[in-house]
């Protein structure tokens, strides 16, 4: 079963609570909602490693699709996985729990940032979201320090579920310069973030 619409008619009555008119969605801003991808770029040396632990997560091909409309009934799911891991998981640098950095892995009850964002995105997985719409995120935190976090794809907008806040929170409301993040339609290549400029020199002054 799938928590996006355009589902087979055999699961409709269960994935009619995705297509709703009438949804309570994140507030949004005055700036883009979605973030405008650009070229193929480079991808984490972390994720390459997971990568070759976990070779099925990152050879799914996915078909470009409109991102899908989520309802309240999917986004009451979204804030749960988002709250679980956050409050399960304990935070820990790679270089205190393996002894080096840049370590991309599920946590065991500790990790640190990818780790969590690597758990969210399994479980929502298995609650039936789209791997080409639970996207692994590069960014550039206020103080220069570089963190990750899980985009999720929406018509609503594209929304990050991030270890360091509790809230579920669209992209353009979070402190963060967006760099990279993996493709749509290929979950073991990245593409840039062209954007992120514009809607953090829009943010001033809000």
């Amino acid at each position: 079963m799938t928590f996006w619409t355009g589902v087979k008619a055999s699961v409709a009555g269960f994935c009619a609570i995705f297509i709703s008119a009438h949804v309570a969605i994140p507030a949004q801003t005055g700036a883009a909602p979605w973030m405008q991808t650009g070229s193929a770029t480079s991808q984490p040396i972390g994720h390459y490693q997971f990568c070759q632990n976990y070779k099925g997560e990152c050879s799914v091909r996915s078909r470009p699709t409109v991102a899908p409309r989520v309802t309240g009934r999917g986004w009451a799911v979204i804030r749960q996985v988002n709250a679980a891991v956050n409050r399960e998981v304990t935070p820990i640098t790679d270089q205190q729990l393996f002894g080096r950095e840049e370590i991309w892995s599920y946590p065991n009850g500790r990790g640190d940032c990818e780790d969590f964002a690597l758990e969210k995105r399994r479980r929502l997985m298995q609650k039936g979201f789209s791997a080409g719409d639970l996207l692994m995120t590069v960014v550039r935190k206020p103080d220069g320090e570089g963190h990750a976090v899980l985009t999720v794809r929406t018509a609503q907008g594209d929304f990050i579920l991030d270890n360091l806040d509790t809230g579920v929170k669209l992209w353009t409301q979070t402190p963060y310069r967006f760099l990279k993040r993996q493709a749509t339609n290929h979950s073991g290549h990245w593409v840039t973030i062209d954007n992120s400029a514009e809607v953090l020199v829009g943010s001033v002054g809000q």
